[in-house]
């Protein structure tokens, strides 16, 4: 077989369909985000706002998180040691999974490098706990979610997506005596529509099923002192396992679960994607630490970040262009065909130094590409402008589809 020619087959069939991906080479600079520089190709430099990162609130540049992060380096080094089970477990890792388990009102939390690793250790490991597990899974859940689900070697069921009644007669159908879980996001990422906690918790009540939450991209931006949507409902008590990132809203890194005692004692005792990985170093623990700590307080950044999305929301309507709005800080542009997309992020880029990567296939199905534009607290008036003429100057010269999707 000619291995070097399948891989050229492979990447031209991206090319092909308009989905090969290129990644800028970007700075940020410290204390000036959303404002970054670009490196181009011929070595020359771009001033661009980047309007696609999921530092949701700009805490990622913020004295208390930097400085946290800074004396964690000058007391502890760079790295952790090893994983956690050898010597990579510090008072840094501690101390923020007691910051997490606060946040979301649980008795314990557990901490992994990525959200991606702590939903598919979490879900993955379920069944070993409980033979027989069956785990229901919103059909639009993250890949994360999805591959914990299929590892775990027990039974699934695919839930249309936001689907109640879909998800009752799924239980239904299913022996009342077997042990469930059902796995759902509370806020989708790609069209940012909000999961029906409170029904879903319902019907868990109904048929004895555990609950498993992804509030990756609500942490710090919803909830009177960030714990996400289930907390800004007040159902955070009825969710049994809370699943959240580092990296969004908290500006670091990193992700976790957040249950009982003895769920997180389970997950660490027996999922290889917690034994086997390196920690997190102490100084990244000890600035999402802090970052959890003071956006805990920090209501004014969350009020400021939901403006912020309403009144770039409002812009755009009234420009005609397609948005779908269902109320929270995402605000995804309808484009509908992959090559005009790319040909759309190419040119706001190079002609506006405005930074948004289309999103396509596999994120999102066919026929939906988009621009996801994430507004942030730091994203002024000025940036907004910005986009806004950017966007209907190109929509109107690239004779793009100004009618409006229901939202």
């Amino acid at each position: 077989m000619d291995y070097i020619a399948q891989l050229d087959t492979a990447i031209a069939r991206l090319h092909d369909e308009g989905r090969y991906r290129t990644f800028i080479d970007i700075e940020r600079r410290n204390g000036h985000f959303p404002h970054a520089v670009r490196t181009r190709p011929d070595g020359s430099q771009q001033n661009i706002t980047v309007w696609c990162g999921n530092d949701y609130l700009g805490i990622g540049q913020h004295p208390v998180v930097l400085k946290a992060m800074h004396e964690a380096v000058d007391a502890a080094g760079a790295g952790s040691g090893g994983t956690r089970n050898s010597s990579g477990t510090t008072i840094s890792h501690k101390r923020l999974e007691a910051e997490l388990a606060d946040l979301h009102g649980k008795e314990s939390a557990l901490l992994f490098t990525s959200a991606y690793i702590a939903n598919d250790a979490t879900l993955s490991t379920r069944p070993k706990l409980f033979p027989g597990l069956i785990i229901y899974s919103d059909e639009l859940n993250h890949a994360s979610m999805i591959e914990g689900a299929r590892r775990n070697g027990g039974a699934k069921r695919i839930c249309r997506h936001n689907d109640v009644a879909h998800l009752r007669e799924l239980l239904e159908a299913d022996d009342p005596k077997a042990p469930k879980l059902i796995a759902f996001e509370s806020v989708y990422s790609m069209d940012g529509d909000f999961g029906p906690i409170e029904e879903i918790c319902d019907l868990a009540d109904e048929f004895g099923a555990l609950t498993y939450i992804d509030e990756v991209h609500a942490v710090g931006m919803y909830g009177p002192r960030g714990g996400g949507v289930s907390e800004r409902d007040r159902l955070a008590h009825r969710i049994d396992i809370i699943n959240g990132t580092l990296a969004k809203a908290f500006g670091v890194m990193g992700g976790y679960i957040a249950a009982s005692e003895k769920m997180c004692d389970t997950v660490r005792s027996y999922a290889p994607g917690f034994i086997f990985t390196t920690s997190l170093p102490p100084a990244v623990a000890a600035g999402a630490e802090a970052s959890v700590a003071y956006l805990k307080t920090a209501s004014e950044l969350r009020e400021q970040h939901q403006t912020r999305a309403k009144i770039l929301k409002l812009r755009l309507k009234r420009m005609g262009l397609p948005l779908i709005d269902h109320g929270s800080h995402i605000v995804p542009v309808i484009v509908g065909n992959p090559v005009h997309t790319k040909k759309l992020s190419d040119m706001l880029l190079d002609d506006y130094g405005i930074y948004v990567q289309p999103i396509n296939f596999p994120a999102v199905p066919r026929g939906t590409e988009r621009l996801r534009l994430t507004p942030s607290p730091v994203h002024g008036s000025a940036e907004i402008d910005q986009l806004v003429n950017g966007l209907i100057t190109l929509w109107a010269q690239c004779e793009l589809n100004r009618t409006e999707l229901a939202g």
